[in-house]
């Protein structure tokens, strides 16, 4: 049977369009047929199949997903095998690259890895998202990282008003709100104050933006609970609603966003089980490497200080005890007299 993998990659950078030559060549060496879903990527390339479009199906017989480029090109790949058993796999060439697995420079042990089939399947929880605008009908989205409300015009605040499961919680005027999965914590989240969640946490991460509330702080809520974001009917502006960055809708004043952890989880594949915590430290860069052994050295040199004073001591106690009992210390001159008698 024809083991096939998708490939995905950010067309509009050499280095990706390089690193996919590569990654074609080393797939198809161990064995794999290659599918690519972009057809003008496809040209650079001779003998590789190029996908249909998603919906014929095309995805039914593929094994895994290899996706080279940043985060944004691992999210544009999880919009492609959604509600499939596909696995992303991404290979960074981005500047932080969270959701990756695999550096450029890996790629070919990485390839052999996963045709050998040694790699772990993660799951991560995504977010179902509801929109509902005046006089429209109701838009269907989702998102792996994140839903965000923002206001439409910037010197302006927009009017929101928070509910968690029916219950009203506060309203304010602010800058907007991010709805985050725990994969999505380390991303808009982040960068807007919120706290960092291991992926296995499933839960929703509410960070109102600039608020100008006395309670507007980062709230966590559980899997089953339901949060609601409302622009007030009375708002003097709009605002836009962003899944991941990537898809946008219109969000007029007296619009509902409702959001909760979907039943469709995104799987990436992982070549280790190392712990979350140093994958963090990795990406962050934190300054963690080495603060035992700096505080090692400080207490070996506070050591080394007061040694001298401690062999000085033990000198002098020696000497006391030599002139109490009537013979000389062996450093103090007199020794060597001694001994030749």
């Amino acid at each position: 049977m024809t083991r096939k993998v998708l490939v995905v990659a950010h067309g509009g950078r050499q280095a990706a369009v390089s690193a996919m030559v590569e990654a074609v060549r080393e797939l198809k060496d161990v064995g794999f047929e290659v599918v690519l879903h972009d057809a003008e990527l496809a040209d650079a390339l001779t003998g590789t199949h190029v996908a249909r479009e998603r919906g014929e199906h095309w995805l039914e017989d593929i094994e895994l997903a290899v996706v080279l480029g940043g985060d944004g090109t691992i999210l544009r790949a999880a919009e492609l095998v959604r509600g499939t058993s596909v696995p992303l796999f991404g290979v960074n060439l981005g500047h932080v690259g969270f959701l990756a697995e695999s550096e450029r420079e890996n790629l070919r042990d990485a390839v052999r890895r996963l045709a050998a089939g040694d790699y772990l399947v993660e799951r991560r929880s995504a977010l179902d998202v509801e929109i509902e605008r005046p006089g429209t009908d109701v838009v269907h989205d989702w998102a792996l990282n994140e839903a965000t409300l923002e206001k439409a015009d910037r010197h302006l605040m927009v009017e929101v008003e928070v509910e968690i499961d029916g219950q009203p919680l506060s309203s304010f005027g602010c800058d907007g709100v991010v709805m985050a999965t725990a994969t999505g914590s380390t991303a808009h989240a982040f960068s807007a104050g919120g706290p960092v969640m291991w992926p296995d946490v499933e839960a929703i991460l509410i960070v109102p933006l600039a608020a100008h509330a006395l309670f507007a702080r980062p709230l966590v809520v559980g899997p089953g609970s339901t949060v609601s974001v409302e622009v007030t009917p009375g708002s003097g502006v709009g605002g836009v609603v962003t899944m991941d960055g990537r898809r946008q809708v219109e969000a007029p004043a007296g619009t509902r966003i409702t959001v909760r952890c979907g039943a469709s989880p995104v799987l990436l594949a992982r070549l280790n089980d190392a712990p979350f915590t140093d994958r963090l430290v990795r990406k962050f860069d934190l300054p963690v490497a080495g603060w035992r052994e700096r505080a090692a050295l400080r207490a070996e040199r506070s050591r080394d200080d007061e040694r001298p004073q401690s062999e000085q001591r033990l000198r002098t106690g020696d000497q006391t005890a030599g002139a109490q009992a009537g013979t000389a210390p062996e450093d103090s001159g007199l020794a060597g007299g001694g001994s030749g008698a």
